[in-house]
Order: structure tokens, then C-alpha cells, then sequence
């Protein structure tokens, strides 16, 4: 199923929950209807109300249809996600727009690579319904720059690999504030665990296979470095534990190609920008490239400042594609509109 964007753009209003507190129901309320904007700082006429910014409130989380509490549920001691991994997630942004609103950037990519990794599980992934929770909790929450995060799971009904009588979840959470990998310094270090071969498992948001991007993480973390790199057994880049990898060399962009690497959405759109070539690249000439950057929803286009022992210099058309790319998700080019959902 795919994602009906001319539905998005104008959701249905988001009913409270019956069951939800009265605290909560405070929390979150009512999407705003069209022409109305967010209020995340708090307007004159808000706090004249008496109404807590949005940026002052606790978010709430859409869960299986309802708002609640961020840090109400918890989840039962034999949830199968919680022994196994059987989760499938997404990192998607929301930014602020010059009208006052916000947008959802490459919402319908995001719900479809979500539904094939909830295909791999068996899990009945609503690619729509997933969509409106998407921009209602972003609503209900009051958050325009946001982070979201869409999370279906295997719940309770047995202990044992058979997914089949299990219960099935769906939550979207926003947060306000997104951690880059490491500010304008990033330090980047070849690690020496290997990424899941495609083989074993497909290169999608399984929440389980994301051990191997944590513990390649803490290891470079403990050298000092910010953010790990994958290398093959051949000597070919795959991926970060949650980016892609670009070079750039006498003014060309190259997109690090591999068969293990997530098909970033990001590292697509950089592609689409920049006009770059995509191939695989060893070890080799990332190092002896002229700029290395990477590429994800959270890190955006972040350029390294040294992998390992090599220092790279002032990155002009990393700078170059980051700005780009800052204007095309908050809507000030045109070419690109429709990679928007408002919200």
C-alpha cells in the first residue's frame, strides 16, 4: 500500500481519546485547523490564555490510535520486541516553514521503506493510518523542527520465535530536539566489527539488527571518535552505524555504493542535489578523497573532519550541498515541493 499524500495534506481532525486522562487530553490538544500555526515558543495571546508553550510541555505519544503520556506505558515483561528485537522503526524529520507552519520531508518514502520491513515480520503495517498519526502527533505536541519516530512491534502471546499468534503495536513519538553526530568536528574511525551482510539480513530499520550499529558505536566512542565506519572484508566503505558516506574529489561527488547499506532516503536526495555518481569506493580513496560527509535524517549532510589519522580541509561543497539541502526541507525551493507533507 502506499502513501496517499493528497490525503495528508489535509488530515482529518485527530479525535481525543476516550480513555485518555484529562491531564494528557491538556497536553494535547485538538490538531489546528487550516491557516493555523504552532505556537512552540508561546505567543503573547497563548500565555494571555494561560496556555503552556508547546516547547514547555511534556510531548505525548500517539499509541495504537490514542495520545498518552510520553512516559506512561510500559511495556509488558514478555513483549517479543523486548527478547528478539521484532521491531521495525523510522527516523523522520519535520522543519518549520515560512508561512508560519511546518512540513514532513519525504514522509511517503519513509512509511514504505517502514512497510517493507514490517512485511519481513508479518506485521499489518497501515501505511495511511501510520501517515495521520504521523502529522497528529506532531500537531498534538505543538513541535515544527522535530525528529519522529514511528515504531510497530511484536507484543505479547508467546515466548519463541513464532511471530504468528503475537500482538501487533504501532506508537509515533516527536521529540523537539535532534544530536547530531559530532558538530562541525566530526571524527571518524574504521571500526572493526563488519556490517550485517544482506544475506543475513535485509539492509531496512530492524530493530534488532541494530546491535551492530551500538556496539560499533560505543567502540569508536571509547577510541575518542564520534561516529564509526563500516568497511567490507574486501576493503570497500558500506555505510556509518546510521549514515551514508559521500566523497567528493576535484569538485566530484561520489555516493558510496554497497549491497549491505540501508537505501538511505537522505543519501537519495543528496544524489538527486548534487547529480553525484553512486559506485563502490574502497577504503582506499575515501581516505585520499579531497571531502568525506555523511548523510542521514538526523545528521542531515554532516562533513567528517578526520577519519582516523587524515585531517580533510574546509569541505567547500559539503558546505555547498548541507545549505541546499537546508532550504529544500523547509520549502524555500520550489523544485523540490513536492518532497513535502504539510502538516
Amino acid at each position: 500500500m502506499h502513501l496517499n499524500t493528497e490525503v495528508l495534506e489535509r488530515p482529518e481532525q485527530a479525535q481525543a481519546p476516550a480513555q485518555a486522562a484529562a491531564a494528557v487530553r491538556e497536553r494535547a490538544p485538538a490538531p489546528s485547523r487550516s491557516g493555523e500555526t504552532f505556537d512552540e515558543a508561546g505567543s503573547s495571546e497563548s500565555r494571555a490564555r494561560g496556555e503552556v508553550p508547546a516547547s514547555q510541555r511534556q510531548p505525548v505519544i500517539w499509541f495504537d490510535g490514542e495520545f498518552i503520556a510520553g512516559d506512561a506505558p510500559e511495556a509488558p515483561l514478555t513483549t517479543h520486541a523486548m527478547h528478539y528485537g521484532t521491531a521495525v522503526f523510522e527516523g523522520i524529520r519535520s522543519y518549520a516553514t515560512a508561512d508560519g507552519g511546518a512540513a514532513v520531508f519525504r514522509l511517503p518514502e519513509h512509511l514504505e521503506r517502514m512497510r517493507k520491513g514490517a512485511d519481513m515480520f508479518g506485521i499489518d503495517f497501515d501505511v495511511e493510518r501510520a501517515g495521520r498519526a504521523v502529522l497528529d502527533t506532531l500537531r498534538a505536541n505543538g513541535h515544527r523542527d522535530a525528529y519522529i519516530r514511528p515504531l510497530t512491534w511484536m507484543g505479547t502471546g508467546t515466548i519463541g520465535l513464532n511471530v504468528d499468534p503475537l500482538s501487533q503495536h504501532l506508537m509515533v513519538a516527536t521529540i523537539a530536539k535532534v544530536v547530531h553526530l559530532g558538530g562541525a568536528r566530526t571524527r571518524l574511525t574504521v571500526s572493526p566489527w563488519k556490517r550485517n551482510p544482506a544475506t543475513s539480513l535485509p539492509p531496512l530499520k530492524l530493530s534488532g539488527a541494530y546491535v551492530n550499529s551500538i556496539l560499533a558505536k560505543r567502540e569508536a566512542k571509547q577510541r575518542g571518535f564520534d561516529e564509526a565506519l563500516f568497511t567490507d572484508d574486501k576493503g570497500y566503505v558500506v555505510e556509518c552505524t546510521g549514515a551514508n558516506v559521500f566523497m567528493v574529489k576535484n569538485g566530484e561527488v561520489t555516493s558510496v555504493e554497497h549491497r549491505d547499506a540501508l537505501p538511505g532516503i537522505t543519501r537519495d536526495t543528496m544524489i538527486a542535489l548534487s547529480g553525484a555518481a553512486s559506485r563502490e569506493v574502497t577504503l582506499h580513496e575515501l581516505l585520499d578523497a579531497d571531502e568525506v560527509f555523511v548523510c542521514g535524517t538526523a545528521a542531515e549532510a554532516c562533513a567528517i573532519d578526520m577519519l582516523d589519522r587524515r585531517v580533510f580541509g574546509d569541505n567547500p561543497v559539503t558546505r555547498e550541498l548541507s545549505a541546499l539541502y537546508a532550504r529544500v526541507v523547509r520549502g524555500q525551493d520550489s523544485r523540490y515541493a513536492h518532497w513535502l507533507t504539510a502538516v
